[in-house]
C-alpha cells in the first residue's frame, strides 16, 4: 500500500470535515465534483444536488458555521493494487454547541468511500451517508429531522 496514497486520502476524508464546521459549504461540495454520493434517495446526488440539499439542511449561525466540529475517526484505507483506486470506511462523530445548548454529540456514523487517482492526485469518486447509526439532538443542526440511515 501506497503511504502517501493514504496520507492524501486521510486529508480529503479531514478536510471535508473542516469545511463543513467552516461553514464552506461550497468548498465541502467542490470535494465531490467528480463523485457519485448517496444519501437515501432513490438516485446517487450529484455535487450541485449536494449543495443544494446541505443548503435546505443545514442551519448557519450569524458567524457562518454550524458550530459543529466534525471528528472523523477508526478509518481503514484500502489502497488498489494498481494505485488508481481505493476505499474507505471511517466513523464520524458530531459534537455541536450554541448558546443555550451545552457542548454534545448529536450525531455519529460511517462513511463509506471509494477514491480515484487522477494524475498523482486523489479525489472522492463516491460517498455513501446512510451509514448514519447514532442520532442525539439536531434541533439546532438541520432544520428537518433525519432518522438513522440517511444522511448526517
Amino acid at each position: 500500500m501506497s503511504a502517501e496514497a493514504v496520507t492524501q486520502i486521510t486529508q480529503l476524508l479531514y478536510r471535508y470535515a473542516e469545511h463543513i464546521d467552516q461553514g464552506q459549504l461550497e468548498q465541502a461540495a467542490a470535494m465531490f465534483a467528480q463523485a457519485r454520493i448517496h444519501a437515501g434517495g432513490k438516485q446517487p446526488l450529484d455535487v450541485r444536488e449536494l449543495l443544494a440539499l446541505w443548503r435546505r439542511l443545514l442551519i448557519l449561525y450569524p458567524c457562518g458555521t454550524p458550530r459543529t466540529r466534525h471528528l472523523i475517526t477508526n478509518s481503514i484505507i484500502n489502497v488498489a493494487d494498481d494505485r488508481l483506486s481505493a476505499s474507505a470506511r471511517s466513523c464520524y462523530t458530531v459534537l455541536q454547541a450554541v448558546d443555550g445548548f451545552a457542548l454534545q454529540a448529536i450525531a455519529s456514523g460511517c462513511y463509506h468511500d471509494r477514491f480515484s487517482c487522477i494524475d498523482g492526485v486523489w479525489q472522492f469518486a463516491e460517498r455513501d451517508y446512510r451509514q448514519l447509526d447514532f442520532v442525539g439532538d439536531l434541533s439546532r443542526h438541520l432544520r428537518t429531522v433525519v432518522k438513522p440511515g440517511a444522511i448526517e
